[in-house]
């Protein structure tokens, strides 16, 4: 056992009351009320032993098991003078403190802490610098209870009657609200002097902080009675306007003012806007500006300046809606949740404090090009759907005036917002997801360029504060999911393409959009013909006819257009054969719909001299067509025919330099070049025909017709050249492919840097077809051509041979001596 300074001896070990939100000092004689079972076993213990326990205060006060970990490391040992259990459980108990303690180590017994104590020995200070601190400390003291501090009489007149320097730095730091760790502090020094200086820091915070609560309390008062003043004189003018006006303007203004006051404007918009309302109230309520303000303000008020839905990120969700709504458009609905995916990261580090709430605004304007028909704007329908916002959509094609997008200023009759804000406005939600529907087709005239309007709305750092000409206001739109639409990208303006992220939607194959059609287009359709599922049966293979046959476009819209003329005549069927049940098979469309539309090209019979089959691409899907190069008797022209573009005249150009220059490898005789017109011809000679993806198929027909070895008609083939017979990678892969597929081919020549391609084509689609990747065009000609490269050259060395041999045989025999 050890003493303390009151000689009190202390048990090396004592059993720990923890107690939340105090500190009990030496000298102290408190009353403790314990109902938590960790206090009232160690009130038990103490009982026991000696009736000596340690209050010590925990950090946490919400913790109510406080574990080791949980105890400051310095207490107060305490005599238990009395001990009473009360009918709930809980003990009261009167203690008398009478030392400062370390612990050395907390140790858990069953049910209650016991902790390893030294006393901390009261050390010896300076009595001049002690008396000094002492007449200063009591005077702070009496200085913070005349500012107002309450204490009750007895407790003060008790504080300031103390004599101990000791005492009353632990008296005061009791008694007066400070921090509790500001408090335990207090405790673990073991210097008087010492004790008395963190109490003179702690009264000056003290009288400061009462400074500046009762300066702000005189300007809430002051601020009082400025608006009692403002609200008699707002009463006398109402009373004024009342006589001239009558109560209906009144009573306008106030309506218009108690919704303002609602709004929880900005500042900058909340003056602007007391400023037309003020206006407004001079006014008499019939005259004509008086109308044109209360149309500005029923605008301000209309807004949605703090209304907004809470973003419901799901990703699995978001995914089941994106497949349940449309098909196909894998790529499309990556991206889209990878979008949805970052924004619900940055949503959680706001919650954590690690992100300002503004950044999460911040993010890509997406831009879905497409062909049209393909699912653009019903995507950003479901992107809306998904992340449970409000959607609007803003069509801009043909728009010509700048003021569609800012709007007019008020000084014009019949002035009115943008539909920027008008959106907003129907939208009722401060981020909503904005469709900006064709923003490829925006016009310019002498009234402004729209297109330049949507920069400043459509840049993340600048349309915070974007300023309608109406409103006059800057009105934040960070918060708002910009989702533009375009057919050609070419033709939206270079700075505006820059603000926006390109995502492109490529057009449907047939597989696709037979899917399309049994899941969502037939299904509606035939509920908007007033027929039953059970009343039609449509067969896979009338749908591929007329997806083959009667349609041709990148999306489904004229499919459904189709489908919906089939069931209708199905549906007058129905009533006038008085059949339960119709079906549709492929012979039957031809009855509904006449003779087919569109014949796709198929694979020719047989290999042809001068006839290689190419690939082609437009936005409403891929096909195959025939190159034809005839070699005529002439002057070694080159004729091109079948309106052919720059790009393919090149690529005709291009393959015959390459024939020239492998003449001799080829068997060519060069003066065959000179004695012969070459006539290249694309079928279908109205339809104008452009691209370098050609090349491969001109260059093997023209190197046929030179050689009179037939192209291969199983092998369709596209790629761009150059004339040192280099093949170079093109695009629409997926489409040609397909279209070879449609027409019968199934081996196809490919550049070897487009294999990556090959994976946006499905593997059942892929199945029983062969591909080539070739790097340069011998590789090229070797599969093209029936016999293949090695075929022809070894025809074209016997035929060299074969020629000189006739040239030896004409040379004379000369006589040898």
């Amino acid at each position: 056992m050890s003493e303390s300074s009151s000689n009190i001896p202390i048990p090396e070990t004592l059993p720990v009351c923890p107690v939340r939100g105090s500190v009990i000092y030496p000298t102290m004689v408190m009353p403790i009320e314990a109902g938590r079972p960790v206090s009232i076993r160690a009130i038990d213990e103490a009982l026991a032993r000696d009736k000596i326990i340690l209050i010590a205060s925990q950090r946490d006060k919400e913790i109510e098991e406080p574990g080791p970990e949980d105890m400051y490391m310095v207490g107060t040992a305490c005599n238990i003078l009395r001990m009473r259990k009360n009918s709930d459980g809980s003990v009261q108990m009167l203690v008398q403190a009478f030392a400062r303690v370390r612990v050395k180590a907390y140790e858990q017994r069953k049910g209650y802490l016991e902790a390893s104590v030294e006393p901390i020995p009261e050390s010896q200070d300076k009595e001049v610098e002690l008396k000094a601190l002492f007449r200063e400390v009591k005077a702070r003291f009496e200085t913070v209870l005349k500012e107002g501090k309450y204490l009750s009489p007895e407790t003060a007149q008790f504080v300031l009657n103390l004599e101990d320097p000791s005492q009353l730095a632990d008296y005061i730091a009791f008694h007066v609200d400070f921090k509790l760790e500001d408090k335990q502090k207090l405790l673990e020094i073991a210097s008087a002097a010492e004790r008395l200086k963190r109490v003179l820091v702690l009264l000056d915070a003290e009288i400061e902080l009462m400074e500046t609560q009762r300066r702000i309390q005189q300007q809430v008062k002051e601020e009082i009675d400025r608006n009692q003043r403002e609200y008699f004189l707002r009463e006398q003018m109402k009373a004024i306007q009342r006589e001239l006006h009558g109560e209906e303007g009144d009573q306008e203004v106030e309506e218009f003012r108690e919704k303002i006051e609602a709004l929880s404007l900005p500042e900058a918009v909340k003056g602007e806007v007391e400023r037309e309302l003020n206006r407004f109230a001079r006014m008499h309520p019939d005259s004509a500006e008086a109308s044109v303000v209360r149309t500005y303000l029923d605008w301000i008020v209309s807004l949605p300046w703090n209304t907004r839905t809470t973003d419901q990120i799901d990703l699995a969700e978001a995914a089941r809606i994106l497949d349940e709504e449309h098909y196909g458009l894998e790529k499309v609905k990556d991206r889209v949740l990878e979008y949805l995916a970052v924004r619900k990261l940055k949503l959680e580090r706001v919650r954590k404090g690690e992100l300002k709430e503004e950044e999460v605004s911040k993010g890509p304007i997406l831009l879905f090009v497409g062909p049209p028909g393909v699912g653009k704007t019903s995507i950003a329908k479901s992107i809306a759907r998904a992340l449970g916002r409000k959607y609007h959509r803003i069509s801009l094609g043909g728009a010509r005036d700048e003021s569609d997008i800012r709007g007019h200023r008020r000084t014009y009759i019949g002035a009115m917002p943008g539909r920027i804000i008008q959106g907003l406005r129907q939208a009722g939600s401060k981020n909503p997801v904005f469709l900006l529907d064709e923003v490829d087709k925006l016009g310019a005239s002498y009234q402004g360029d729209p297109a330049a309007a949507l920069l400043e709305l459509l840049d993340p750092a600048q349309n915070k504060e974007f300023t309608d000409h109406y409103l006059g206001v800057p009105f934040d739109m960070s918060e708002v999911l910009f989702i533009c639409t375009a057919n050609f990208p070419d033709n939206i303006p270079g700075p505006l393409m820059d603000r926006m992220e390109l995502i492109e939607f490529t057009s449907y194959i047939e597989q696709e959009k037979l899917e399309i059609a049994k899941r969502y287009l037939l299904p509606r359709q035939i509920m908007e013909n007033g027929l039953k599922e059970s009343q039609v049966v449509f067969t896979d293979a009338a749908l591929s006819r007329l997806i083959n046959s009667y349609t041709r476009e990148a999306g489904v819209r004229n499919l459904e257009r189709e489908i919906g003329a089939v069931l209708r005549k199905a549906a007058r069927n129905l009533l006038e054969s008085g059949k339960k049940r119709v079906r549709i098979i492929e012979h039957d469309l031809e009855k509904y719909l006449g003779p087919a539309r569109f014949l796709p090209e198929a694979e020719a019979r047989e290999p042809q001299v001068g006839v290689a089959t190419g690939m082609y691409y437009t936005p409403v899907g891929g096909d195959i067509m025939f190159v034809e190069v005839s070699a005529t008797p002439g002057k070694g022209g080159l004729i091109i025919t079948g309106q052919l573009g720059e790009v393919m005249k090149e690529s005709a150009r291009a393959a015959l330099t390459y024939a020239k220059r492998n003449a001799s490898r080829f068997g060519i005789p060069l003066e065959k070049f000179d004695k012969t017109d070459l006539h290249l011809h694309v079928p279908a000679g109205a339809v104008p025909k452009e691209g370098p993806s050609a090349g491969i198929a001109i260059t093997s027909a023209v190197v046929s017709a030179l050689t009179e070895i037939p192209v291969r008609n199983d092998v369709a083939m596209t790629g761009e050249i150059t004339l040192t017979g280099r093949v170079l990678p093109i695009g629409g892969v997926r489409e040609k492919v397909l279209g070879a597929r449609r027409a019968g081919i199934r081996e196809v020549i490919l550049p070897k840097k487009n294999q990556p391609d090959l994976s946006d084509i499905p593997a059942y689609l892929r199945h029983n077809m062969v591909f080539h990747f070739v790097e340069n065009l011998d590789e090229a000609l070797d599969r093209s051509l029936v016999g293949g490269l090695k075929g022809l050259e070894q025809r074209a060395k016997a035929k060299r041979e074969k020629t000189k041999a006739k040239a030896r045989s004409k040379t004379p025999a000369v006589a040898r001596a």
